[in-house]
């Protein structure tokens, strides 16, 4: 199914996490059109992130694959004084209760099987300051609405209905073809799934089955196929727990609109029958939405549009990463369109800026809201805008995250991982492909927490939760700062089990890295990115492949899990140059624990799109009709790499794979992720090399007969969308559904 915007698919060494950034299309055709098929996912590197997918690059990629990072938030050209006091006159801790109520709404689609640290990052904030929050976990409510049995059965009499319609017809167009081909592949999976979802369900919630290697693959394989049945359902949808999207998502308000129709949004039922009763009860002055991801934006929209409706007198605002890295690109009239149903938005770190609207809120009549810094509000003349505010939050004047609220006994786990900040940005802050989330350009400036505030946070949360479970998300941490972490903990007494993300530096001798371990280190992801030392330096990656193996070998000595992210295609790099990072991780494979090899994909904040002729490119370009700009392509002075080349690429990559069990996120053999934390302590550093070629895992239950079709001539459907999208997007540069219609009628029709 071609697609205006990023890889949806996950294969093999392709696994990465959540983005924190939203990811922008290349001019490569990775991401639209084949590209959705089984492709990599595109990567802009590892500075982290979640979502990823790391910088961006992180998906990891686009951002990292994190399953964390902190959402409705702030940066700015102001400051923030000493006192807390906002330098445009707004006090950001004056005394005094704020009488208002503030849902804070987390949408699909995303990682469910840990908390995002965004909402319980702004409740602890919030809370201490007299606002009053109820926190939503919408994405993991939404998902476990649907994955019961009576909606898998009610989807799979839909498919059934539809099969039989569609093939009652004597000549199918192209779209008709693209759906009878999606419902086809999922029938058998949708007879299936209803039975076996709540089984599945409870292996990923029961310890002793768990950790069963065979009875977790066929949960991962059932929960998988439930998501398969409710994409196809819904076709043209993409769905799963890191993507949500379809063909035209975003770009006018009219597909905005459309993909918010009951009948295209899979979580509608929720909505109406969940959500907004929830609400109603509540009756908050404000409702949020923490936009964190690209998956989520879609989503966002729909349930604002629906919010909107249901409650016109609320205030009803977004933030966090992913939205803010669609509002900053607009001004005007183009701001304004992108507000959609939203009063306002905060752009940037959003802890100030959300109590100074909350607090605006609370009086009678309502101050005015257009001093606050960083909320992006309608202007009867500009269309909209925004007032720059102060720079990133002091990290060391916040409290702990608070999770209060939460369903923590929900998520889909056997044990609760908690998400905690003890450092914001990138000490590095250099790499050439890196634009994330909470910063303009490139990425935020690095702050720490001190010391002891970590450990006390650390200790207070595990007791009061009852976890020793944690992922240490943030950009990029400085490894001397996780080594004096390491040790306070371990001196604290404290037994904890801590994942995070790190530099492959120097720095990490056999001995500190001894150190990390002894203070609860399960597993570090690098970002290696490339082992071609002139990619690492037109980077600005500042390591070298002997220093990155160094900080391998060291950790996994230390029996730390080392995980380690690359991505192929930067610009210029030439298919020797890639297999060089191949062979790094063939090279290093006794040491390395899981690992990631994404596709370089282009975002607008990054070093490389503000001067693209440095780095080989030839021209960067948007296409017309993507009112929202989501879509950024580029085109290399020289192509780097031929078309066999990048089968042989591929076909190297999937030979190199099978050594090791890989998943897609956020299961377990996929990187920075629960579930793989999970398996490290369980079973070892190397279990997923130990589980190479073990089976991928079948449906959960007794299946039906398999009914066999002749898929081949529906199947070519496939290669004629990819050929329309890339039309559309590199030949004219401009896509309106219009457009697609015409082309796609000019194809024959599949006739009985």
């Amino acid at each position: 199914m071609g697609h205006l915007h990023g890889d949806a698919s996950r294969r093999g060494s392709r696994i990465i996490g959540q983005d924190t950034a939203i990811v922008l299309l290349n001019g490569q055709g990775n991401g639209i059109g084949p590209g959705h098929v089984g492709g990599r996912i595109a990567a802009t590197g590892s500075c982290k992130h979640g979502q990823n997918e790391g910088c961006p690059a992180h998906d990891k990629l686009p951002s990292l694959p994190s399953i964390f990072r902190v959402a409705l938030g702030g940066k700015s050209r102001a400051s923030i004084s000493p006192s807390g006091k906002l330098d445009c006159g707004w006090s950001a801790n004056s005394a005094g209760p704020t009488r208002v109520k503030l849902a804070l709404i987390y949408p699909p689609a995303c990682d469910p099987t840990a908390p995002y640290p965004a909402i319980p990052a702004l409740a602890g904030f919030l809370r201490p300051q007299g606002i009053e929050v109820l926190p939503i976990d919408a994405n993991l409510d939404g998902f476990l609405a649907l994955l019961r049995r009576e909606p898998l059965t009610r989807l799979a009499g839909h498919v059934e209905r539809r099969i039989a319609s569609l093939r009652r017809r004597r000549a199918l167009d192209h779209q008709t073809q693209l759906e009878l081909l999606a419902l086809l592949r999922v029938r058998d999976d949708a007879r299936a799934v209803p039975g076996a979802i709540s089984v599945a369900l409870g292996i990923l919630r029961t310890g002793e089955r768990f950790y069963d290697p065979g009875l977790y693959a066929d949960a991962v394989a059932t929960v998988s196929a439930a998501l398969r049945v409710v994409a196809a359902a819904h076709t043209p949808l993409q769905l799963d727990f890191t993507a949500y999207r379809t063909p035209f998502a975003l770009t006018t308000p009219d597909e905005i609109a459309r993909d918010s129709d009951p009948a295209r949004n899979p979580f509608d039922d929720y909505l109406t029958h969940d959500l907004i009763p929830r609400l109603r009860q509540a009756r908050p002055d404000c409702i949020g939405l923490s936009v964190c991801f690209p998956g989520q934006l879609v989503p966002a929209y729909s349930f604002a549009r629906k919010l909107r409706a249901a409650f016109p007198e609320a205030h009803l605002v977004a933030g966090g990463p992913a939205i803010t890295q669609v509002l900053l690109r607009l001004q005007g009239l183009a701001l304004a369109q992108a507000l959609g149903p939203f009063d306002s938005a905060v752009v940037f770190e959003g802890e100030h800026t959300l109590l100074a609207l909350c607090r605006a809120l609370s009086e009678k009549p309502s101050r005015a809201l257009d001093r606050i810094p960083n909320l992006v509000l309608r202007d009867p003349g500009l269309g909209a805008r925004y007032l720059p505010g102060p720079p990133a939050v002091d990290l060391r004047t916040l409290p702990a995250p608070d999770f209060d609220g939460l369903p923590l006994d929900r998520y889909l786990s056997p044990h609760l991982l908690l998400p905690y900040d003890p450092t914001r940005g990138c000490y590095w802050g250099r790499c050439a492909f890196c634009h994330y989330g909470l910063a303009a350009t490139g990425a935020a400036r690095y702050r720490e927490r001190a010391m002891d505030t970590v450990v006390e946070h650390l200790a207070a949360l595990s007791a009061r939760h009852g976890t020793r479970f944690f992922y240490l998300s943030q950009d990029s941490v400085a490894p001397a700062t996780l080594c004096r972490l390491a040790d306070a903990l371990a001196k604290a007494g404290l037994d904890l089990r801590w994942g995070t993300d790190l530099r492959p530096e120097p720095f990490l001798t056999v001995e500190r890295c001894q150190g990390l371990r002894r203070g609860g280190a399960v597993a570090c992801s690098l970002g290696i990115e490339s082992a071609s030392p002139r990619v690492l330096r037109l980077i600005d990656k500042g390591i070298t492949p002997t220093r990155a193996a160094a900080a391998v070998r060291n950790l996994a000595r230390a029996g730390i899990a080392p995980e380690v992210m690359c991505f192929t295609d930067f610009p210029t790099e030439t298919f020797a140059e890639a297999m060089m990072t191949l062979g790094f991780v063939e090279q290093h494979t006794p040491h390395i624990a899981a690992f990631i090899v994404g596709q370089f994909e282009l975002t607008r904040g990054s070093r490389v799109a503000r001067d693209p002729t440095h780095f080989g490119l030839r021209e960067i370009w948007t296409v017309q009709g993507d009112e929202l700009g989501t879509a950024l392509f580029f085109a290399e002075r020289k192509t780097s790499k031929r078309g066999r080349e990048r089968v042989q690429l591929e076909k190297a990559l999937d030979r190199l794979a099978s050594g090791w069990l890989l998943r897609s996120y956020p299961w377990a053999g996929s990187l920075s992720t629960a579930h793989t934390i999970f398996y490290y302590d369980h079973f070892g550093p190397g279990v997923f090399k130990e589980l190479a070629g073990q089976a991928r895992g079948r449906m959960l239950g007794p299946l039906p007969p398999a009914r066999a079709f002749d898929l081949r001539k529906l199947a070519r459907a496939e290669q004629h969308e990819a050929e329309i999208w890339h039309e559309l997007t590199h030949v004219r540069r401009q896509v309106s559904r219009q457009a697609y219609d015409e082309l796609a009628a000019r194809l024959p029709a599949l006739k009985r």
